[in-house]
């Protein structure tokens, strides 16, 4: 008889137990990649001059947009920020786009019309970040509001650094968004820098999640490099949202381990910050607890590596065989024809 009434525990564990070993492989696939893909597009291309355009990486924040977006589903809205690549790819954007995208090449998701970050697909719902990242905010609100009014199940995923929590259009949209209960999840990369500008000099509060309260909205903070982590917490927002009980902020504490953009050297930056940090780099710290716990051996993860850099390696030799737009298209989806 015990052996029967521990049965059902035992097989819950195991079955929860494989359940993180299959997520935490989803999550690494796709921290790792986007790693790799931005490593070749800043230390490689950017410096032979491929490149159209400026370059802007989330080194040391990958666990974000990973552990968050795995969550989408198909009606789902995303807006990402200039350093969630991530969300691209787990959206389904081919990987040769994007280099495509950054070396201006027609193949490239604007055709070659713009160059590096400033790209979407609407088609697989990601949206085109906007320069002054706080104004996607209010886009989003608007977004979501779309989704309310169609009466569909759908959630919209915010993306946004702790500078964008101090501009205005952050706040209108964040208001928009509470009075009208809709259905966003704002999530917040506080890499302690807005530019050159340390978190303690740009706010006064402590934490992004206090500006919450101040609205109404339920907030929590996580640590923004444990991808599990960032999951869990998103899972609650995007919960909460579904339920049409309005918009959920979640602020994912980690650091930039790089400049603003690969032109920032970051002197600005005190060197013990980088070396405090590079010791909590979010992928290494998800390989070593997929060893400590058995969802994974050292020759799995690094044929994972292997596997990503021959994808990278076959994206670029593609992206670079895409010619560079005609100019006599230039006008054209720029006005309407009659």
């Amino acid at each position: 008889m015990s052996a029967l009434l521990t049965a059902g525990p035992v097989r819950q564990t195991r079955e929860n137990d494989q359940k993180l070993a299959a997520l935490a492989a989803r999550c690494h696939y796709y921290m790792a990649l986007m790693r790799e893909a931005e490593d070749r597009i800043e230390r490689k291309l950017y410096r032979q001059g491929k490149v159209v355009g400026g370059v802007y990486v989330g080194r040391g924040q990958e666990a974000i947009p990973v552990g968050s977006a795995l969550h989408a589903l198909p009606d789902d809205v995303l807006f990402p920020s200039h350093r969630d690549m991530a969300v691209l790819f787990i959206r389904g954007v081919p990987l040769g786009r994007v280099f495509a995208q950054y070396m201006g090449r027609v193949d490239g998701l604007t055709r070659g019309r713009d160059g590096n970050m400033h790209m979407g697909d609407i088609h697989l719902r990601v949206v085109s970040i906007i320069s002054a990242l706080a104004a996607t905010v209010p886009v989003a609100a608007g977004a979501a509001l779309a989704l309310k009014y169609q009466g569909k199940d759908g959630v919209a995923f915010c993306y946004f650094g702790d500078g964008a929590t101090s501009r205005g259009d952050w706040h209108e949209g964040v208001n928009l968004a509470t009075v009208q209960k809709l259905p966003v999840v704002f999530i917040c990369n506080n890499n302690q820098y807005a530019y050159s500008t340390p978190l303690e000099l740009q706010m006064a509060c402590a934490n992004v999640a206090d500006r919450g309260p101040a609205y109404n909205m339920p907030a929590e903070i996580v640590d923004g490099n444990d991808p599990l982590a960032v999951y869990d917490a998103t899972g609650r927002g995007v919960a909460h949202a579904r339920a049409g009980l309005g918009p959920y902020l979640v602020e994912c504490k980690t650091f930039r381990m790089t400049g603003h953009s690969a032109h920032d050297a970051a002197h600005y930056v005190p060197p013990e910050l980088f070396e405090q940090w590079e010791k909590r780099d979010p992928i290494q710290l998800l390989e070593a607890r997929m060893l400590e716990n058995g969802w994974a051996g050292r020759e799995a993860l690094d044929a994972t590596h292997a596997r990503i850099r021959q994808e990278v390696d076959e994206a670029v030799a593609w992206a670079e065989q895409s010619p560079y737009p005609d100019p006599a298209t230039l006008l054209d989806d720029v006005y309407e024809q009659p």
